[in-house]
This record gives structure tokens, sequence and C-alpha cells, in this order.
């Protein structure tokens, strides 16, 4: 009798130990998704999967760029992420050393497409923007140029984010490189550091949201969080400094992990980008597939892209232009 019970209890006790692997497996099917998107393109990619049959079928994550840019030069196909959405030179630094990313199959053009692994997500703009309040109470002028934000008179009145920890400040600085060369952009940027004093942020929407409180009156971040709030009835302009505003993009790609491959991340990138581009473009206003148009009132006017590649190797070597700063 002991032994039937002994068998029986074995039996059950197997049983749950499946049920909780099958559980545990399911989990694994899950795609995870790793993004160092801003707040509003990841609200647009979620309601998307949920809309679309893959709600409780992905696990989001968000890093900022610097994080995950590392994470992805380190760990190459270990890492944990079955799909990223991420500044392109990150993934084309990460696929040149890696070979990490498999090529998509995607019905979208892109109008520019000059590899077969990343699909454009977003054209980011960096503006300089004010609290229109603020700025009356500090009596000063609205910066006309980047190269304003170095003036005397700016002394902590601006926020700015750190480009050692944020690639929204590498559009500050890719205009003030192209626009005056290396030296006199160091000189500039030394002053533009020493105006914003304690407001020298880590993340690239801190300062308009610093600038939205009031805390200082002028910032410079991603043009379209501006012109967002701006609509939304908060008191904020923005200017399109005479330097001309630069330009990053960012695009999705699958992690290529062999047969371990999750194939539903080729499938969500091709929803995303299929069903949520009406609504992507609405934040970025830049096209970046055939068929697509920008909605003037938003798109800058005299937009730019810098010179030479943009790759990790070239942010670094903005960065230590720096060195000693701050």
């Amino acid at each position: 009798m002991k032994m039937r019970k002994s068998l029986l209890l074995g039996l059950v006790t197997c049983s749950v130990l499946f049920a909780a692997c099958g559980k545990g497996d399911a989990s694994q099917d899950k795609v995870i998704i790793y993004t160092n998107a801003d707040d509003e393109p990841v609200q647009v990619m979620q309601k998307v999967l949920d809309d679309n049959g893959f709600k409780d079928q992905y696990t989001l994550q968000t890093f900022g760029t610097s994080d995950l840019g590392s994470k992805l030069l380190a760990e190459g196909t270990n890492i944990e992420a079955d799909l990223v959405t991420m500044s392109t030179f990150y993934l084309k630094s990460a696929q040149e050393s890696k070979q990490m990313f498999q090529p998509l199959e995607t019905n979208l053009k892109p109008l520019v497409a000059d590899v077969d692994f990343a699909a454009p997500f977003s054209v980011q703009e960096g503006a300089i923007f004010y609290n229109t309040d603020a700025l009356a109470e500090a009596n000063v002028p609205v910066p006309a140029s980047l190269k304003d934000l170095a003036d005397p008179k700016y002394a902590n009145l601006i926020s700015i984010s750190d480009i050692k920890q944020s690639s929204t400040a590498w559009l500050l600085f890719q205009a003030l490189i192209d626009a005056y060369g290396k030296e006199e952009a160091r000189d500039i940027l030394t002053k533009i550091y020493e105006n914003a004093g304690d407001h020298f942020e880590s993340s690239g929407s801190a300062p308009l949201k610093k600038v939205r409180l009031g805390e200082v009156p002028i910032g410079f971040g991603l043009r379209h969080q501006a012109v967002l709030d701006k609509e939304n009835g908060e008191p904020i302009g923005y200017v399109e400094g005479t330097e001309g505003t630069y330009t990053l993009t960012e695009s999705f790609a699958v992690v290529d992990k062999g047969d371990k491959t999750n194939p539903k991340a080729q499938e969500m990138l091709n929803v995303i980008l299929e069903k949520g581009r009406t609504d992507l473009i609405e934040i970025y206003p830049s096209p970046i597939y055939e068929g697509e148009t920008a909605n003037s009132a938003h798109a800058a006017t005299n937009q730019k892209v810098f010179p030479a590649e943009l790759t990790a190797e070239l942010l670094k070597e903005h960065q230590e232009l720096m060195d000693g700063v701050n």
C-alpha cells in the first residue's frame, strides 16, 4: 500500500514538474524586445502589438542608448533580446564586429537602404527649445543659433544632456563640429557646459522636462518632444538654429540566434512598421519609407546629416573631445 502511495505521489510530482516546465517553455517563447526609444514610440509599439494578436507574447525593456549600445557590442548574439530598436550607427557597428543580425524580410521600401539587416524606425532631430514664461522672467532673448548657447548671458539658464550617456547630445556636437570645426566646437561646447552648470543631464529627455517645469528657460534635446509639448498647450517654443537641424536614424534589427531565433521577432517587426507608421510619423515627421510625406508644420526646414559616416567609433571620438571638461 505504501509503495502504491509512493508511486502515485511520484507520478503526481512528475506531472507538476512537467506542467511547470511547460509553463517555463511557454514564457521562453515570448519575444524579448530591447529598445532605446522614448515613451511615445514605445507606447505605439505596445498598442500595435496588442491590437494585432501579440498581446502577452512579448517583453519590452527600455535602455539608455549608451547602455544598450554597450550590451550589443559586448554580448553579440549572446544578448537576451530577440528584437532591438536602436540607433542605426550602433547596429552597424555591432553587425560589423559581431555579425549578429538576420537579413530582414519586409514589404516596406526605405528611402535609404544601405544595409539589409536594419529597418528604419525613426529619424531623431535635435533642436533648441525654451519655456516662454521662464524666458521672459529671465529677460534674455531666444537663442538664434547653437553657438549662442555659449554666451555668458545664458549662464545657469540652459540644460543639455551628456554625450557620454545620451546620443541626443551628439546631435548638438555634430552641428557644432560640422559648422565650426573640432577646435572651435570644443571651445563653444566648453562654454555651453559652463552655462549648463548643474543642469547637465544623463538623459536626452531630461532637459525638456526641466524646461517644461520652468527650472531653466532653455534646453537642447529632441525636436519632436518640444513640438508635442507645444501642441499640448505647454508654454514651450522651439527654434531651428542657424547651423541646421542634424539627425540620427533609429532602426529595428532581429538578433540572429541560429536555430534558436524566435520567428515571431520578424513578424512583430513587420506588424509594428506596417501598422504603426501612421502614428510614428506623427511623432517623428521625417519620411523614411516610399509613399510617406512629412507634416510640413512639424518637419525641420534645414535638416542635415553629418558628412562623415556615423559609427560607434566616431561617437567615441567626439566624446573624447570633451575629456577633462565638466
